[in-house]
C-alpha cells in the first residue's frame, strides 16, 4: 500500500519528467507525436480536474449554507449564479448570439459577468493607488528616483502630460524600453532558474508536497 501511495507516484513523476525533458531536444517525428499525445491527455486530465474542482467548490459552500456560517448568503448567491449560468448555457448550446441577437446566455455574459469584472478591476484601482502612494514617498534616494521615474512615465502616457512636458513621451519610452526591460529580463532569468530548480526537485523526489504529506 505504501508503494502505491508513495513510491509509485514518485516513479511515474520521475520517468515522465525525464522523458518529456528529453523530448524537447529530440527532433524526431516519434518525439513530436509523443508531445501531441501527451498534450491531448493533459487536456483530458484538465477536464477531470475542472469537474473535481467544481464538485469541491459546491461541497464547501453547501456545508457553509447548511451550517449557516458567517457569509453563508454569499455562498447561496454563488450557487444560484453558477447553476443558473450552467442551465442557461446548456439551454442555448453555449452560443452567445444567434443571427446577431443575444441569447439568454449572451445576455448573462454581457450584462452580468462583464460589469462584475469591470467592478472588480475598478476596486483594484484603489488598492493600486494606495500602494503607489506608500511606495512613491521619497523617504530615501532610491524612493526619490522611483518617484521621479513614475511621474515621468505617467506624464508620457497621457496627452496632457506630453502637452505640459513635450520631452516626457521620449523619456517615458526610454525608461520602459531600456531601464524597465533590463530589470524585467533579470527577473525572468531568476524566475526561470527557480522553475528549473523546482522541476529538478519534483522529478527526483526531493519536493513531495504534491503527494499531500510533505516530504515524509
Amino acid at each position: 500500500m505504501m508503494f502505491l501511495r508513495r513510491q509509485l507516484p514518485l516513479l511515474i513523476t520521475m520517468v515522465t519528467g525525464l522523458v518529456m525533458a528529453a523530448q524537447y531536444y529530440v527532433p524526431h517525428p516519434a518525439s513530436e507525436q509523443l508531445l501531441t499525445t501527451v498534450t491531448k491527455w493533459l487536456q483530458i486530465i484538465g477536464g477531470f480536474a475542472l469537474v473535481l474542482g467544481i464538485t469541491s467548490l459546491f461541497h464547501v459552500h453547501a456545508s457553509k449554507i447548511r451550517r449557516k456560517e458567517a457569509g453563508w448568503a454569499y455562498s447561496l448567491v454563488l450557487y444560484v449564479g453558477m447553476l443558473g449560468t450552467i442551465i442557461v448555457g446548456l439551454w442555448n448550446g453555449g452560443k452567445e448570439s444567434v443571427d446577431g441577437a443575444l441569447t439568454s446566455f449572451g445576455w448573462v455574459y454581457s450584462y452580468t459577468l462583464v460589469p462584475l469584472q469591470g467592478t472588480m478591476f475598478a476596486i483594484l484601482a484603489f488598492f493600486i493607488a494606495s500602494a503607489a502612494y506608500r511606495s512613491f514617498r521619497a523617504r530615501s534616494r532610491e524612493a526619490a528616483v522611483l518617484l521621479v521615474a513614475a511621474v515621468i512615465v505617467m506624464m508620457g502616457r497621457v496627452p496632457l502630460g506630453e502637452y505640459m512636458l513635450p520631452i516626457s513621451g521620449d523619456l517615458s519610452s526610454w525608461i520602459l524600453n531600456v531601464l524597465n526591460a533590463s530589470v524585467r529580463r533579470a527577473i525572468l532569468i531568476g524566475v526561470s532558474l527557480g522553475a528549473v530548480a523546482l522541476s529538478f526537485k519534483i522529478i527526483f523526489g526531493v519536493e513531495r508536497s504534491y503527494l499531500g504529506g510533505g516530504k515524509e
